[in-house]
């Protein structure tokens, strides 16, 4: 594993003191690692939203589309 410091004003620090402190994490490298994971995972999700955001206006969503969406969910069901 590789070392990296990082710096932090002391407000910073002293919330991830308070998150090893409740016994969540054993120690602020595992904090910050967390955080990274988190960072990870969402990324993915991000784009796929951007991505919809770029893609234009859909059709309307309407009564018909939810009974079209119940009748495909009942075929998967079976």
């Amino acid at each position: 594993m590789t070392t990296m410091n990082i710096s932090l004003p002391d407000s910073l620090m002293v919330y991830v003191h308070e998150q090893v402190g409740e016994g969540r994490y054993g120690s602020s490298s595992e904090y910050v690692r967390e955080l990274i994971r988190k960072d990870q995972d969402r990324k993915p999700l991000r784009e796929i939203i951007l991505q919809g955001a770029m893609s234009g206006l859909a059709a309307p969503v309407d009564a018909d589309y939810f009974k079209s969406l119940r009748a495909r969910v009942h075929t998967f069901r079976r």
